[in-house]
């Protein structure tokens, strides 16, 4: 059944993905290489990419519906690899207060609204690291939008995240010993309980398990290992004889180390990571999502940090340190934003901060497209601009291989051969 929803100036219509589309933008940036080719267009049938090149090299059937998207740049669909759908952003509420005061039904609607919003912004893939609290909504979430429900992206989900035991919020610090708290994570202590959280969790339908290495559990604060490296490889080791990869939370060197050393697959944050702790990263190929745009959101609501007009914070300075450190180390950079502290739908600032930081243009969107499919595991399903991937496309106004912020402006959203945003004057 085709649905019509509106956005902004932009009509989203849902239709079939059946039969043959022609895609012809100004630009087609293929992720296979770092240049987009201009007059290059896509031909997309039942829902795959069947041919890529110059418009008249390209032989459509007959009653081919033709899109035009002039002025755009078609890229593959993007890739967010650290999400929240169930999170909204810390300046209308506080994290907490979304724990403990907001009911799950309610966030399980506020998170099938952000991935409507996600997915409008071109983002047709996201890694969702955690339901913070919600304990395992995010599964009906991905189930609601893979039977057409709802519309959002291609979900690979965490369902809770395992954390060690007292280390994760709400509380207990702050809140009296007699209360009975929801926890934002599962909580473990010992080998057994984290074998057992991971096998529980990969049962109820995790993609991937998500581990937190440190957090601010020092007596002063300050972030401190939490799970010790028995029990975080006992986590990687039970993820791994499933299939399961493993992502680290992991923001000091220490716990970065450890993470690593127990085999995770991938490592979040690593803002105090020293440049040895990288080295480590890359001779074992972890990879990093370095969530600069978490860090730049907190300033701005608890920091005063502005745009633009402040210095950089000392966390914003540790982060860029981490992550000019790690693209000189060329160990292997996803896009990953942690969006959830900053609204859905404005996934598009993490690729921006990454290019503030250091990246070239092309650098970023291979980090949003191919290098995030690989991390996924899933490049031969999606991520690049080839015959045979899944069509997940996106078109942006103007040309984000050479001016990244052009990914604000979206102009059209396919995903697996649907269209979901067309500009206004598109029929």
């Amino acid at each position: 059944m085709a649905a019509l929803w509106m956005a902004g100036a932009a009509a989203t219509t849902v239709a079939p993905p059946k039969g043959d589309v022609l895609l012809v933008p100004d630009r087609v940036w293929t992720a296979e290489g770092d240049m987009a080719r201009s007059g290059w267009a896509v031909l997309v049938h039942d829902g795959a990419i069947s041919a890529v090149g110059p418009e008249a090299s390209l032989h459509a059937p007959a009653g081919t519906q033709r899109i035009a998207l002039p002025g755009t740049t078609l890229t593959p669909g993007l890739i967010d690899l650290h999400s929240h759908v169930f999170l909204h952003p810390y300046n209308e509420t506080l994290w907490n207060d979304q724990v403990l005061k907001e009911p799950q039904d309610y966030r399980t609607l506020e998170a099938a609204a952000h991935a409507r919003a996600t997915l409008l912004a071109g983002f047709t893939t996201l890694r969702d690291l955690g339901t913070e609290g919600a304990g395992y909504a995010d599964v009906s979430i991905k189930r609601a939008i893979d039977e057409g429900m709802i519309p959002g992206p291609r979900m690979f989900i965490a369902t809770r995240a395992i954390v060690a035991t007292a280390s994760y919020g709400p509380g207990p610090r702050g809140f009296r010993p007699d209360m009975d708290l929801p926890s934002g994570a599962q909580e473990v202590s010992g080998v057994d309980e984290a074998i057992r959280a991971t096998r529980e969790q990969a049962g109820r339908g995790a993609d991937w398990i998500k581990l937190y290495a440190d957090y601010r559990v020092g007596v002063d604060g300050s972030t401190q290992p939490t799970l010790s490296l028995a029990e975080m490889k006992a986590i990687v080791d039970t993820a791994h004889l499933s299939g399961r990869p493993v992502a680290a939370h992991a923001s000091s060197d220490e716990g970065v180390r450890l993470a690593v050393e127990a085999g995770v697959d991938s490592i979040e944050h690593g803002y105090g990571a020293s440049e040895s702790t990288f080295r480590l990263l890359k001779q074992h190929g972890t990879a990093y999502e370095p969530t600069l745009t978490a860090v730049e959101s907190t300033a701005q609501y608890f920091e005063h940090y502005v745009p633009g007009q402040s210095e950089p914070t000392a966390r914003m300075k540790d982060a860029e340190r981490a992550f000019r450190t790690a693209l000189k180390l060329g160990v292997t950079i996803g896009n990953g934003s942690d969006v959830g502290v900053f609204a859905h739908g404005d996934n598009w600032r993490e690729p921006a901060n990454m290019v503030r930081d250091g990246m070239t243009a092309p650098q970023a969107l291979h980090a949003a497209t191919d290098v995030a499919a690989r991390i996924l595991r899933q490049q031969d399903k999606f991520g690049r601009i080839a015959p045979g991937m899944r069509a997940d496309l996106a078109a942006f106004t103007g040309d984000p291989s050479t001016h990244i912020d052009d990914l604000r402006h979206v102009a059209f959203v396919m995903k697996d051969g649907t269209v979901y945003r067309t500009p206004q004057a598109t029929p």
